[in-house]
């Protein structure tokens, strides 16, 4: 593969070289992209392709962007290592229903002020008083939408652009919808008997 600097890639892109200049800069991306995902399940060559092709899209037309800070080839290996990791996540998720998501015992809902690993027997009890409460609020005082958005996003892990997508909303709307979900259960588990230092320990705000 040539070696070119960052001018000479971009004039190769925008010009009548760009064919040979996509080939080279495939090659290259393919490459990268093999040691990047190597030993992630299920990803294979026509994988690495089809994250490629996307790629070199994304970069085509963010190429008035680029501000020659890097290596051009930098560049765009990030531009790729971002499109192949964000399209991984959304086949992740891409079969799970989010009707199918719940709150459950078993389910890892743990807010991170209530996982106190030394914390004493009483103080035990109390974060697990809180964690059913929490799961019993979710599950009768929400909105479907809310408690739709609320598990998918902050109990499941799923991404936001991907709750977006799936509830045909926007992250704007989404936020706005989790900004009142988020207020309702805190409102709810005050009326619960549980002080206002709990609630905040538990929501983290």
């Amino acid at each position: 593969m040539p070696e070119r600097t960052n001018q000479e890639w971009l004039n190769a892109l925008r010009g009548p070289e760009r064919d040979k200049a996509l080939a080279d800069l495939r090659a290259y991306l393919v490459r990268g992209l093999r040691y990047a995902l190597s030993g992630r399940s299920g990803v294979d060559e026509a994988t690495l392709e089809d994250f490629v092709q996307v790629a070199l899209l994304k970069i085509l037309d963010a190429l008035d962007s680029f501000r020659g800070e890097s290596r051009f080839t930098t560049w765009a290996q990030k531009i790729a290592v971002h499109v192949a990791f964000t399209e991984l996540r959304r086949r992740h998720w891409q079969e799970v229903a989010l009707d199918g998501l719940g709150v459950s015992e078993d389910t890892d809902f743990v807010p991170k002020t209530l996982a106190d690993p030394s914390a004493g027997p009483e103080q035990q009890a109390l974060q697990q008083t809180m964690l059913d409460t929490l799961r019993r609020v979710i599950a009768t005082e929400l909105t479907d939408k809310q408690r739709q958005a609320l598990v998918a996003a902050r109990v499941h892990g799923m991404p936001l652009e991907e709750v977006a997508r799936r509830m045909d909303t926007n992250r704007n709307a989404l936020y706005k919808l989790l900004h009142d979900a988020r207020q309702r259960l805190k409102k709810q588990m005050l009326a619960e008997g549980l002080s206002a230092q709990d609630v905040l320990a538990a929501f983290g705000s």
